[in-house]
């Protein structure tokens, strides 16, 4: 007969290392969030154009994982799981900071491909949203890649090249950026969205747009007149198209000094906040989404999922 592993004692953690950002959630042990923390490191700033990671950003981000480990270690967490995304595919010196970040979190980093980023978004974000409103068009906007996952029925997923850091670098020279500008970033992610339409056959029939990280989140808390973010307030607040446009135009007409004195839009987000505004708002109007369910649950959540689930994972060393 077999035995089933003995249930972890301790608390669950689940680290993303992203493009923009690095984030921690931890969990007790029935999923329940503890602490949530979101820190604005651009570790993949610059890695468009040169393929690799700058020693700057990574001293940003392991400073920030030795923050998330004495947090991990003073809330009890015994089993956690850190991953890479957008910025880690593309860097060519991705190893060594890898080793780096396992040595000072004490558990490896897990390297997730767009489609494996697609599913835990998607898992996290859905997992409390009622099924009657489905099928969901999930859109994870991040800093290099935006991960498109329609479900649960007829599921498809594909992760685009493309995120508030990427089509900054790529297309935003200016500060604000030129009309020129604009227009050629937005006819490029409307491209980009019609290219992935035959493999995600699903994206014209989703109900509802669920949105999230942390340019949705911005949107959410300038339309809300909100200084700092709100988990309670922005959590499945529902932005609409005119606002989004409204908050781009704004957006768009500033330098960033002048952006990161609007409310909601922290200093080192705001170089950035026009072109992840632009991928939602292009996204919105060539699927015909009339608003954004806002969600802060997200890959982090869907890592705590999954850990539970199978209740096993890289233990913590001491």
């Amino acid at each position: 007969m077999a035995h089933r592993r003995p249930r972890s004692v301790g608390n669950y953690g689940a680290v993303d290392c992203g493009t923009l950002s690095t984030r921690l959630l931890i969990a007790n042990p029935d999923g329940e969030p503890i602490k949530r923390l979101t820190r604005l490191t651009g570790l993949g700033r610059g890695v468009d154009a040169t393929r690799e990671l700058r020693a700057d950003s990574i001293e940003r981000v392991l400073s920030v994982l030795r923050e998330y480990r004495g947090l991990m270690d003073a809330h009890g967490v015994s089993t956690a799981r850190m991953v890479g995304t957008s910025a880690l595919r593309d860097a060519t010196n991705r190893g060594s900071f890898s080793r780096a970040a396992e040595d000072v979190v004490g558990t490896p980093l897990c390297l997730l491909s767009g489609q494996e980023e697609a599913a835990l978004s998607f898992l996290g974000a859905t997992a409390e949203l009622d099924a009657g409103a489905g099928p969901w068009l999930v859109a994870d906007i991040g800093g290099g890649s935006t991960e498109l996952v329609v479900g649960p029925a007829n599921p498809g997923a594909r992760s685009l090249d493309l995120g508030c850091v990427r089509v900054t670098e790529r297309f935003l020279h200016d500060d604000p950026p030129t009309k020129d500008q604009l227009v050629q970033a937005s006819s490029w992610l409307q491209e980009q969205f019609r290219h992935v339409e035959p493999d995600v056959p699903g994206l014209r029939s989703a109900r509802t747009l669920v949105g999230l990280a942390g340019t949705v989140c911005a949107l959410a808390c300038y339309d809300l007149g909100l200084e700092s973010c709100d988990h309670d307030a922005v959590h499945h607040y529902r932005l609409s198209r005119p606002a989004a446009e409204r908050a781009l135009a704004v957006f768009a007409s500033r330098p960033g000094a002048e952006r990161a004195l609007l409310p909601g839009i922290e200093p080192a987000r705001a170089p950035v906040i026009v072109g992840g505004s632009l991928v939602l708002v292009t996204l919105m109007q060539h699927f015909g989404f009339a608003e954004c369910l806002v969600s802060e649950s997200d890959i982090l959540d869907g890592l705590i999922i999954t850990l539970i689930r199978l209740d096993k994972g890289p233990t913590l060393r001491k």
